[in-house]
């Protein structure tokens, strides 16, 4: 190999150690969040690139295996190739300017270490690094396809030293993850909302808001359960005009549509579509309503309500229904406790 081909090749390793180096920091650094949003509103290739990104995140100690075996052989690479080229162009140079043939080697060999470990450190290394840090999804969207075409290739190997390496760390009794950690305890977000608060970056309203629903978080929902019995509701064969007559009666437009008990409910009738569907019964208009035990914290249940597109639940003790919550009732716990 000549040494203009050596040089080529070396600059191409000093490329592959970056990128190797900024895809590392990226899938550590990246928030999934922004990563999700991304996949889910970019265009055709921008949502590809997210999706892969995020699985790389969970996947990270295969990842980061994959990009420190990517690192070691871009590093001894560059250290093989480059070195000896840079060495045996400036050994003529060095004869040119009358050095003694003694110290051409040596100072040729020592200036070709040291030019070759700056460009290493500084554009295989720092730059790469701090772009990443700096541009977290963007680095690991633009790098998550490549990346994980590498990771691929080389997955048995690195199944292999991961293996290795777990066996060692639960030998010394630390249990290996394979994603990052990102979810915090209440606990903690309440004195990082503290912090915040203290060093002015939250102002006073966002300050108690955070404050309250995080106090409200272990509360439960049984205090803002309504009785069932004074819940507003129709039977299930009622017709329309008794249905307007009860909506404008309890001023509701969502009511319990119940048999022969109120305990027995079928589903809950939207007042709308009473009126959209005339002559059909409130049976056959009705919708579930989700169940909640009386002992299910706030967050929860308004989670459970918001996942099925309800407004109202069903409260439960012992299995029975005994109550009724609307999103409305937590909404407002959230913002008033």
């Amino acid at each position: 190999m000549n040494n203009l081909t050596a040089i080529l090749l070396g600059v191409l390793l000093l490329i592959g150690n970056g990128l190797f180096v900024a895809a590392e920091f990226a899938v550590v650094t990246a928030r999934r969040h922004r990563l999700e949003e991304t996949a889910a509103r970019g265009g055709r290739l921008v949502r590809t690139a997210a999706r892969t990104a995020v699985r790389n995140g969970r996947e990270l100690s295969l990842m980061l295996a994959g990009a420190q075996l990517g690192i070691t052989l871009c590093s001894l690479g560059l250290g093989m190739v480059a070195e000896p080229a840079i060495e045996h162009l400036l050994e003529p140079v060095f004869g040119l300017v009358g050095m003694p043939e003694s110290l051409r080697v040596p100072i040729a060999f020592a200036f070709a270490l040291a030019l070759v470990t700056f460009l290493h450190m500084v554009a295989g290394e720092m730059a790469p690094k701090s772009w990443a840090l700096t541009h977290a999804e963007a680095a690991a969207m633009g790098l998550a396809l490549p990346f994980r075409g590498f990771t691929w290739l080389a997955r048995p190997l690195l199944a292999t030293l991961n293996g290795c390496t777990n066996a060692l760390l639960r030998l010394f009794g630390i249990r290996p993850r394979d994603e990052l950690a990102t979810a915090r305890t209440p606990h903690q977000l309440a004195m990082i909302v503290g912090e915040s608060g203290r060093m002015g970056l939250l102002d006073r309203d966002e300050h108690d808001l955070l404050t309250r629903a995080l106090n409200v978080d272990s509360q439960t929902i049984e205090p803002l359960t309504r009785p069932i019995t004074e819940a507003a509701r129709v039977s299930a064969d009622a017709d329309e005009a008794e249905i307007r007559r009860i909506a404008a009666q309890t001023n509701h437009l969502r009511l319990l549509v119940t048999g022969a008990t109120p305990q027995d409910v079928l589903g809950v009738l939207h007042v709308r579509d009473a009126l959209l569907h005339p002559g059909t019964r409130p049976r056959d208009l009705a919708t579930p309503a989700p169940r909640l035990a009386a002992t299910t914290t706030i967050p929860d249940a308004l989670a459970t309500l918001q996942d099925a597109h309800a407004h109202l639940g069903l409260v439960t003790t012992n299995g029975q229904i005994t109550g009724l919550i609307s999103q409305n009732d937590l909404i407002n716990q959230l913002l008033t406790a």
